[in-house]
């Protein structure tokens, strides 16, 4: 892999990253999709020799900076996501755009599941089905994130 097409990676998820924590009118907010998730989950189904669970877990502890929250409680959750992409993604590849974004959005409600369950294991928070709401708009975001970043791949020939 060449330097350049690391260079693209990385700044694909930079991007998801600062949409991550982009301000955002309080009535949209609760909707704010998985940007990380999504852009990592692409990448580890693309190339998941390149893109793997330590990627997550470097992306989720830099989330967990920017969002404030304990460190390591979205790297965990990332990393169990992308485990189970990365020893799946031949299957999932198989899949259609939209049967991959169901796939997705199970991914993401597994990943906001976990960080509830850890952060309510570490402080007193409280479910709340709006908590869920993100995964809907991760399944929405999917099929037009994964077309997106597949024509950047294509383009720049990142293998």
């Amino acid at each position: 892999m060449t330097i350049a097409s690391r260079l693209i990676i990385l700044l694909t998820f930079l991007v998801a990253l600062m949409a991550s924590i982009m301000p955002l009118p309080l009535s949209v907010d609760a909707f704010r999709p998985d940007w990380v998730l999504v852009v990592l989950l692409y990448w580890c189904l693309a190339l998941p020799s390149r893109v793997n669970v330590i990627s997550a877990w470097v992306l989720g502890f830099i989330l967990d900076v920017l969002l404030g929250s304990t460190l390591g409680v979205h790297a965990g959750a990332m990393a169990i996501a992308v485990y189970i992409v990365a020893g799946n993604f031949q299957k999932i590849r198989n899949f259609s755009v939209w049967q991959q974004a169901l796939i997705v959005g199970v991914l993401s409600a597994l990943y906001h599941l976990i960080v509830f369950w850890l952060q309510r294991f570490l402080t007193d928070a409280v479910f709340l089905p709006s908590y869920l709401y993100p995964v809907f708009t991760t399944i929405i975001l999917w099929p037009w994130a994964f077309l997106l970043l597949r024509k950047i791949r294509r383009n720049f020939r990142i293998k």
